[in-house]
């Protein structure tokens, strides 16, 4: 078998079939991400290979710290050409790990470079990637067209200004559409560093002066009414952990009062605070019929010498074993009882809540739409062939697999799109095999709706598209 050919993880001729026919040519949502809208707006154009794949990448840089490359030659002063074969002599090493997969995937796609990135190879693929990355259509918006990408979900702050969807927006010339996804996780997280200054930014954009907890909830609900008319479809929330902790009005208010002058709080006053406002927000995104989405499970700057070094998101997390079970439950629980549970994605970084996450969304589906409650696809640290085959099975096990709204980049790199034929070869695969052992009726119709809706379908309903 050759590498990574036409047929690439496709193990069974069912396979081939479902993928080559009704996966391949699906265009994607990419409802989740981390790209800068300005750099759209802009049309930026890469000088050269590394900006565009190890610039804010952390997947890549922890790899490339794994083989013992000093931190200048990873994100220090050292130059782009040395930055680039410093990945490029790690990355056979990586065998097994799907950045192995997905760099070759993006030569591929992008540079129509069918070879393999070694440090023999390493100029070669410089050059051609350069030569590539020169030319008008490998614009950052002519790459997001040639991905076949409908939707993009940017991932933003409340405070703000939402500058550059409003002018992707007023443009009216690019066809894909730039959404804003509220991520209030600022507001919400009161015993972390930085809270008083926040709440301070916020009182200011939204123009209401924040003396209480109800004036951050008139604060946030007045921020969200202007991500909604620039077409946000989503939230976002990045927890450590789902809290669930029950507490009187005057109670919460005067948790928020011993913040906001200076205070320590506790952990276990902090989840009451943060319990009350998740609640309300849930309850607005209801009201506005846009997805909740919950990440939860991440030890965040483990490595507190090089937080203190390189700020975060630079590769210093890793996974937790928070069990938030009890909370999720309650806390889906608390918004239904007053009819005002919105649609809902769940994710664990811990691979372990699979089964968890998918016994709790089978209670609280309801009849609005099919598949109301969502298992979110492997994330992060989980994103691996293993993983998203363990989370496909635990699904499929437990829930309804034909639901699902399928696969996001939660990137930083608009080459990042292959992820999703990555994904869609992974169920393909996972499907042909369930069909050709006589556990699934090799039904082309019914097939055909389960793949399409998993690729792309979905997806476009779920989030209203």
């Amino acid at each position: 078998m050759k590498f990574m050919d036409k047929n690439f993880l496709l193990e069974t001729e069912t396979a081939k079939k479902l993928y080559h026919n009704y996966a391949k040519e699906m265009p994607i949502i990419d409802y989740h991400c981390h790209i800068n809208p300005q750099e759209i707006y802009e049309d930026r154009k890469f000088d050269n290979i590394t900006q565009i794949w190890l610039g804010g990448d952390h997947y890549k840089w922890r790899l490339i710290r794994s083989n013992g490359v000093c931190e200048n030659e990873i994100t220090g002063d050292a130059d782009d050409y040395t930055k680039f074969m410093r990945f490029a002599e790690m990355l056979p090493k990586a065998i097994g790990n799907p950045m192995y997969h997905w760099t070759h995937l993006e030569l591929k796609t992008y540079f129509g470079y069918n070879g393999v990135l070694n440090k023999n190879t390493a100029k070669e693929v410089w050059d051609i990637c350069n030569a590539k990355l020169a030319q008008d259509d490998m614009s950052v918006r002519n790459i997001i067209l040639k991905s076949n990408v409908k939707m993009i979900g940017t991932t933003d702050d409340p405070v703000d200004s939402l500058e550059w969807h409003k002018k992707l927006r007023d443009e009216g010339t690019f066809p894909v559409a730039v959404l804003p996804s509220f991520r209030p996780d600022k507001a919400v997280n009161i015993e972390k560093a930085g809270f008083t200054d926040y709440i301070a930014k916020l009182a200011a954009v939204s123009e209401i002066n924040i003396t209480t907890a109800e004036d951050v909830k008139k604060a946030l609900s007045k921020r969200l009414d202007y991500f909604c008319e620039l077409g946000c479809k989503a939230t976002d929330h990045g927890l450590d952990y789902v809290v669930y902790e029950e507490a009187a009005d005057a109670e919460v208010e005067a948790i928020f009062a011993k913040a906001l002058a200076g205070e320590k709080v506790t952990q276990l006053e902090a989840d009451k605070y943060k319990t009350a406002i998740l609640i309300h927000l849930g309850r607005e995104y209801s009201r506005h019929n846009i997805v909740m989405q919950l990440h939860y499970g991440a030890q965040r700057n483990t490595n507190t010498a090089k937080f203190n070094k390189l700020g975060p998101d630079t590769g210093y997390d890793c996974i937790s074993t928070y069990d938030c079970g009890n909370a999720i439950a309650k806390f889906l629980n608390a918004l239904e009882i007053d009819g005002l549970l919105p649609k809902t994605i769940i994710y664990s970084l811990n691979p372990h809540d699979n089964e968890l996450i998918d016994t709790i969304i089978g209670a609280f589906q309801g009849t609005e739409i099919a598949g109301k409650i969502q298992h979110g696809s492997a994330w992060w640290f989980s994103d691996t062939k293993s993983g998203m085959e363990a989370q496909l099975k635990s699904l499929a096990n437990l829930s309804i697999l034909g639901n699902f709204v399928g696969m996001l980049t939660d990137s930083r790199s608009f080459l990042s799109y292959t992820r999703h034929e990555y994904f869609r070869r992974i169920l393909c695969n996972l499907i042909g095999n369930w069909v050709e052992n006589g556990e699934y009726p090799d039904d082309d119709e019914q097939l055909e709706e389960i793949v399409r809706g998993i690729s792309y379908n979905n997806a476009e309903k779920y989030f209203g598209m």
